[in-house]
């Protein structure tokens, strides 16, 4: 069957999910693509994405967009501080092969509406208020709320950390809680603020990100009990007294948190499916799949090259039992090393004795950059192994 012929379903019109069904559609297959929300609605905040998710987003067709959109930070600087303000270290990251800018921030409904642009440029069937009932990995026959069932030649769960598509795959894969919760909120960005800045507090990390000419988010972690949740109302006043010891450059934006204030609380979850990510007819990718810790930055980044990757691997050799199980073995070494790196870095965040952090902070002035650089090698020396 030719590339033109294949029905492909994907559940879950996140990054994974949008990101794919361009890069399919691109290579001719016939994409569905279903959404339990009955309107366009994302989760708001921002999203740093690095050079290497920069380049996916070219090959699926929308980086000028996201350029457009977001704000690129030429040098790639992060500026490292402790919680009181005082200088740590720079570090610089890497533009990548292509010459994307190193670091990029964009408000996350921004990042969505130009996904949505493309699909809706390409003919994507979408179907919101939609959602899975039933699915025969071995047919590709799937039931949908609606009372209405099609078959397909691949189905793939891109419906993120609390997949339903997983469990045709891996069976009961429950996320795992890290320990950690994350604050969110957006600002008016002065316009002398064009850097990503790190503060390293006391079991506490506090970023500061542009998003876009004038606007900036800042997101927080910090431990918080297992399955503690918090009224929406009362987010503001807890991500400003979460982090009320933290003065320097993001006390002004702590200050103005209030009742009007655009602020999103997460609890930081990990999934770590097992191989084979493929069943039969059915494919997980993005979240779905590999949920990282946000502290490398690289959980966007790892969906859309998923989508890229799968589009090469699908259009080069078919919808097969082969390919599928090929792209997971290629992918997972990679996902694995990212949500590594990433939980390692959490941890080192979290530290809670004074002593113990100066002593963190003063080996960063010797290793930070060096810790990126082995970290994006790394990246390049995985991407370079053949499936």
């Amino acid at each position: 069957m030719t590339a033109t012929h294949n029905k492909v379903l994907i559940v879950g019109a996140g990054i994974a999910g949008c990101s794919a069904a361009i890069a399919l559609a691109d290579k001719g297959m016939q994409v569905t693509l279903v959404e339990k929300e009955a309107e366009w609605r994302f989760q708001s905040s921002g999203i740093f994405i690095y050079s290497n998710g920069l380049e996916a987003l070219r090959s699926v067709g929308v980086l000028p967009q996201i350029l457009d959109a977001g704000f690129g930070i030429a040098d790639g600087r992060n500026v490292y501080l402790d919680h009181h303000g005082a200088p740590i270290v720079d570090v610089f990251y890497p533009r990548s092969h292509g010459g994307a800018v190193p670091i990029l921030g964009i408000k996350r409904a921004e990042m969505h509406r130009i996904l949505a642009g493309r699909l809706d440029a390409l003919g994507v069937d979408i179907r919101l208020a939609t959602t899975v009932v039933d699915i025969h990995s071995l047919t590709g026959d799937v039931a949908f709320s609606g009372g209405t069932s099609e078959r397909f030649d691949l189905v793939i769960g891109a419906d993120g950390i609390r997949s339903q598509v997983r469990e045709a795959v891996s069976g009961p894969v429950a996320p795992r809680y890290t320990g950690f919760g994350v604050w969110r909120s957006v600002h008016e960005r002065p316009r002398t603020l064009d850097a990503k800045i790190m503060m390293m507090g006391i079991g506490k990390r506090l970023g500061i990100m542009p998003i876009s000419d004038d606007r900036l988010y800042i997101f927080g972690t910090v431990s918080e009990p297992a399955d503690r949740w918090y009224p929406r109302e009362q987010w503001p006043g807890l991500m400003r007294e979460r982090f009320a010891e933290f003065g320097g450059p993001a006390r002004q934006f702590l200050d103005q948190l209030s009742a009007d204030s655009e602020v999103l609380y997460t609890a930081v979850e990990e999934v770590q499916a097992p191989l084979p990510w493929h069943a039969g007819r059915v494919l997980l990718i993005g979240d779905a799949a590999h949920a990282s810790t946000p502290f490398m930055g690289q959980g966007g980044a790892m969906a859309v090259e998923d989508a890229v990757v799968l589009a090469e691997m699908l259009g080069a050799d078919g919808i097969n039992a082969h390919t599928l199980k090929a792209f997971g073995e290629r992918r997972f070494p990679m996902c694995r090393f990212v949500q590594d790196a990433s939980r390692k870095v959490g941890e080192a965040g979290a530290v809670e004795d004074a002593v113990s952090c100066a002593r963190r902070n003063a080996a960063m002035q010797h290793t930070a950059q060096q810790q990126v650089d082995a970290f994006y090698w790394e990246l390049d020396a995985l991407r370079a192994v053949p499936a």
